[in-house]
């Protein structure tokens, strides 16, 4: 799920611009045409998904630091503050702009029937059709911010300054624990950059596919030594990637420098793609990225490092999205790994999806029998957002890389045109029973236990550790009781805690340490590995 998991709330990166009063044409139009020019952000043409953003200008100031706005963009905690609209432009020449009707494609409704007032506008070139993953990143164009009083004579906004790139390590000294910044130097000496080309992908697209990530080697690693370690495969939730995942691995190094984790290898695998995140599931759409890490890129690393190669030494970790890719992992391929920890994942269990039951009769993930809507995002008992503002509000953001969009691209049928079937209508927020069928047969990881207990008992039994927040913000602590309940039924051996009060975001909170969790997780795989061993957790 998304940051959405760190993933919802962790994303949209920000570019400061300074507010300017927008030129106006003097013949009245209609209240719902904008024009958008090209201007110094680039000198040769462009195209990308337009993106039109508008909030109201009293609301933003009061709650900007010093009443200044610096940018205007969609807010997950506050879903319809935000209104947008978008269309898709192609070959945008400098100097030139287009006329951008904001009634066409909008959230949570037409620009022209928003109510009069003062508005802040901004409007943002997504040229990698990636926002819905990334917000805006290295190589969008912005425009300044502006400010409107709507209805007005056609707005003019131009796209005159262009959104920089990151350096990998130019990481904000508050974004670091002590522990971290202490370790930092040599943290990033152990971090080795993963980049491999898939033949399985490869031969899947018709072009060279390449997994990214890092293995982060412990302190004391000796490559021409005898010793070998236990080894953590770990992927990020939505909205992660290559860059969050180096994060973890200097978190990682600095807490196993101090010995609050054991001495352990961790693979830290980039899940993210153009269509959201793949989850490592073998997928008609995205191709067969679980073959391709366990009978590829598994056996490559474990040639290069001092890796345990055997199951016994090879662990699941991962949230959210990440939980839920870890968890398809261990039940998909249960010689291969001996244990997965996964927290807060996505959906297992297609009864209980955030809440809805997709094999109800006539389901509708936008509302109840009653009429009542579906919520999806929640602060404990207040609710955020539905899910119906969330599914339209990505759609008019892109096709592209939304949460919603990843779960078709992940589970489902591919259509006539290529593209995955939706599982619902957007406008109305019908199930289609067809294509949840197929999610049921293929990815329902509870459907999958059930059926195949038998023989999966031997390689599984006793191997699925499970944690979530009893007020988990999407819902997600819903399926996991049924996963549980599965389960029990089946006589299995499992570990499922679902912990009081936590969120989406604070589960790995133990008092006042942030990584508590995590610590208590290593130190039990660990145990897995070296069942004999004389290194033990530091005392409380």
């Amino acid at each position: 799920m998304r940051r959405y998991a760190s993933f919802l709330v962790a994303g949209l990166c920000g570019l400061a611009i300074a507010a300017s009063v927008p030129a106006r044409d003097s013949a009245p139009v209609a209240p719902s045409l904008f024009r958008v020019e090209l201007g110094a952000a680039s000198a040769k043409p462009v195209s990308g998904r337009l993106l039109l953003f508008a909030v109201d200008a009293a609301t933003a100031r009061a709650q900007a630091k010093d009443g200044k706005v610096e940018e205007v963009d969609s807010n997950m905690l506050d879903p319809t503050q935000t209104a947008i609209a978008a269309r898709e432009v192609t070959h945008l020449v400098p100097g030139q702009g287009v006329t951008f009707d904001a009634d066409a494609v909008a959230f949570p409704k037409a620009f022209s029937q928003l109510p009069p007032g003062d508005y802040l506008l901004q409007a943002v070139l997504d040229t990698n059709h990636d926002y819905n993953y990334s917000g805006r990143d290295a190589g969008d164009l912005v425009s300044p911010v502006v400010e409107v009083h709507l209805p007005a004579v056609m707005p003019r906004l131009v796209l005159d300054q262009v959104v920089p790139g990151h350096d990998l390590w130019d990481i904000p000294e508050r974004a670091l624990s002590p522990t971290t910044r202490q370790h930092l130097v040599e943290a990033k000496a152990h971090l080795k950059p993963i980049d491999f080309v898939s033949p399985v992908l490869s031969a899947f697209w018709g072009r060279p596919i390449h997994m990214k990530g890092w293995v982060l080697l412990p302190p004391g690693y000796d490559a021409s030594g005898k010793t070998t370690y236990p080894v953590v495969y770990h992927t990020h939730g939505y909205t992660g990637g290559y860059r969050s995942e180096a994060m973890t691995g200097l978190t990682m190094y600095g807490q196993m420098a101090e010995k609050a984790m054991p001495p352990m290898i961790w693979v830290l695998l980039d899940e993210s793609s153009p269509t959201g995140t793949h989850e490592f599931a073998d997928s008609v759409n995205n191709g067969p990225w679980g073959e391709a890490l366990t009978t590829e890129l598994i056996p490559s690393l474990e040639k290069q490092y001092r890796m345990d190669g055997r199951a016994s030494g090879r662990f699941l970790n991962g949230h959210s999205s990440g939980g839920w890719a870890t968890l398809w992992l261990q039940t998909r391929y249960p010689k291969v790994f001996g244990g997965t920890w996964s927290t807060s994942p996505d959906p297992s269990d297609f009864h209980d999806f955030t809440g809805i039951d997709l094999y109800a009769p006539h389901a509708n993930v936008y509302h109840r029998a009653d009429g009542t809507p579906y919520p999806l995002v929640r602060d404990h008992g207040k609710v955020i957002a539905t899910f119906q503002q969330f599914a339209q509000m990505e759609r008019v953001i892109g096709p592209y890389g939304g949460q919603m969009a990843s779960f078709d691209w992940v589970f489902s049928p591919r259509g006539k045109d290529g593209r995955p079937m939706p599982m619902f209508d957007r406008d109305t927020g019908d199930v289609d029973p067809a294509v949840v069928a197929y999610w049921h047969d293929h990815y329902d990881i509870a459907h999958r236990l059930k059926t195949h207990w038998p023989q999966l008992k031997r390689d599984l039994d006793g191997k699925i550790h499970l944690y979530v927040g009893t007020a988990d913000t999407f819902y997600l602590d819903g399926a996991a009781h049924k996963l549980k309940a599965v389960l029990d039924g089946l006589g299995a051996k499992s570990s499922f805690h679902f912990i009081p009060d936590r969120t989406h975001f604070d589960l790995y909170r133990i008092g006042d340490d942030r990584q508590g969790l995590m610590k208590q997780i290593t130190w039990e795989m660990y145990a897995v590995a070296r069942p004999h061993s004389t290194l033990k957790p530091p005392a409380p």
